[in-house]
This record gives C-alpha cells, sequence and structure tokens, in this order.
C-alpha cells in the first residue's frame, strides 16, 4: 500500500465536514439513486434499533474508509440521545476543515448511519446502556459549558489520549464518558481532570502497529496528524495509542458490564442485525442467531 493512502486511512478517524465526516478535506462523494436507496434503508433499521433502546443515551460507531489494514472496523462515535418527541440525534466531534478548527456537532440517525465512504458495504455499532445510570451521562452531554469545555482547540486524527496538545472525535467522547461517571464539576481545567479519571479507571486504548517507519516520517508533512504528543517509546516501536470506538466499548463494558450491544450491517444485498459483545464476521456475514432483512 502506498504511503499516500496509508495517511489518508489514517486521516479518515474523525476527519471530515458537518455533511461528511467520515471524509477527509479534500474528498468528496456522490452516491447513485441506488446508493442512497440501499443507505436510507441501512438507516432505517438502525433508527429502529436505536428507537428500542430502553434508556435515553447510547454509544454509537460507524464505519468511514476501509481500516482492514490496521484491523480496525469502526473509526468514528459518537454519543446519542433521545429528545423528548422520541427521535434520536448523534452528538459528535468533527473537524471543520473550512474553520481548520475542531467543532461538536449534531446530527440525525440516518445522516450518521450515512457518514461512510463505501456504499456497499457498512457498519454502525450501537451500545445501550442501562436505563438506570444514564442521568448523570445525559446531563454531562447536554450541558454546554461541559461540552466545549471538553473541546480542544487543536485536532490530530491520531491524537494521544493523555495529552492536552489536541484530540480526536473518540478521545472528545471519552473525555466526557470520564467527565460523567466521575461527576467532574465545570471549568477550564475539566480535560485534565476527565484525562486523570480515564487514568485511576485503566483506560488503555490499544495501541496501533504501524508497518513502515516511512509512514512516521510522511506524518511530519501532513497536516491532522502529528507525533509530538506521543510517548517517544511508541513513536520508535511503531506502536501508537489512539482513541478508537472499540477503545470506547471495552470501557463501557469494564465499567457498566450489563450494556448490550447490537451491530447493524448491510453488504448492498441485506442487513444484518448481530446482538452481542463478539463482532460480525467480516463482509457482514451472518452468524446463527443473526436478523436477516433483505433488500427486495
Amino acid at each position: 500500500m502506498k504511503l499516500r493512502h496509508l495517511l489518508g486511512l489514517l486521516l479518515a478517524v474523525c476527519a471530515g465536514s458537518a455533511s461528511a465526516s467520515s471524509r477527509f478535506c479534500d474528498r468528496s462523494q456522490e452516491l447513485s439513486a441506488t446508493e442512497q436507496d440501499l443507505l436510507l434503508r441501512f438507516a432505517a433499521v438502525v433508527r429502529q434499533e436505536l428507537a428500542a433502546t430502553e434508556g435515553s443515551v447510547a454509544l454509537v460507531s460507524r464505519s468511514g474508509l476501509d481500516l482492514s489494514r490496521f484491523g480496525i472496523r469502526y473509526s468514528h462515535a459518537a454519543l446519542a440521545w433521545r429528545h423528548d418527541d422520541g427521535a434520536w440525534s448523534a452528538r459528535q466531534l468533527y473537524y471543520a476543515c473550512d474553520e481548520g478548527r475542531p467543532r461538536i456537532f449534531d446530527q440525525g440517525t440516518a445522516g450518521f448511519a450515512m457518514g461512510t465512504d463505501n456504499p456497499s458495504l457498512a457498519y454502525v455499532s450501537l451500545v445501550r446502556l442501562p436505563a438506570d445510570t444514564l442521568a448523570p451521562l445525559r446531563q454531562a452531554l447536554l450541558d454546554p459549558a461541559r461540552v466545549q469545555h471538553l473541546l480542544a482547540g487543536r485536532y490530530s486524527a491520531n491524537a494521544y489520549p493523555f495529552s492536552l496538545e489536541y484530540q480526536n472525535c473518540n478521545q472528545w467522547v471519552a473525555e466526557l464518558l470520564a467527565a460523567a461517571w466521575g461527576e467532574l464539576t465545570d471549568g477550564d481545567d475539566l480535560r485534565a481532570r476527565a484525562q486523570d479519571w480515564l487514568r485511576t479507571a485503566a483506560y488503555a486504548p490499544e495501541p496501533v502497529p504501524i508497518s513502515s517507519r516511512w509512514l512516521m516520517f510522511g506524518a511530519l508533512f501532513v497536516p491532522l496528524i502529528h507525533l509530538d504528543d506521543h510517548p517517544k517509546v511508541d513513536v520508535a516501536t511503531l506502536r501508537m495509542q489512539v482513541s478508537l470506538p472499540a477503545s470506547l466499548e471495552s470501557l463501557v463494558h469494564a465499567r457498566l458490564p450489563a450494556s448490550e450491544r447490537v451491530e447493524i450491517c448491510h453488504d448492498g444485498k441485506q442487513v444484518v442485525v448481530h446482538k452481542g459483545w463478539s463482532p460480525v464476521a467480516d463482509g457482514c456475514v451472518p452468524g446463527p442467531g443473526d436478523r436477516v432483512i433483505p433488500f427486495d
């Protein structure tokens, strides 16, 4: 794989615009009528699964570009909440290309589910948290002051989880979970206190192995990718800790074992709804007990 494409894959983590937050700035994609129809029908199933959620907040993740070479299925996470009228929105960090800075963006269920670069194969993961644990999380998620104080001024797609220098979308979610579960009061130092809480909770994202030193060298010249916040030993050993949806799901599962996970995917022919903490098979292949909804 070419260095440029590898860098592009790293940039796919959270980078993009409000209308297509799984893509990075210089990419655009036009969907055919058939592709739009498939993704809308896929999004309808995601919406149904959210509607069946007992609580009013859920952790949601989606696939973006193909990161399988890094062993990564999901690149972008958000926290979804139910409005009083029953509709759901996903609150997330995205990189505003025109402004050159990260922003918090609310997106409807359909827009979130459709934010994939591959309309013929898409995945969404939904983690339902126990309803009786959600009050502090919902309060933090809908608190404008804490939401903004947890937003870093500088964005990095591969941000180190325990540095205040940069932030990516998944790290913002991790820090908001920390602020809620730690019952942290608002303040200018909220990010630092949230990261301290994550340390005490043994939050340790699985290192992403980087296959080439040329990739590390190339990152020095690519916007939105940085190395200066990572420990030198991680850079030297080509293993970088980065907050990804899988890390967030592990954090939730460890703290709230009663949480339920649902994975929804489609392969252009059918939608598969897979329940449980084991992943659905690659290629969106249904297994025993999975619900299959054909595309007629």
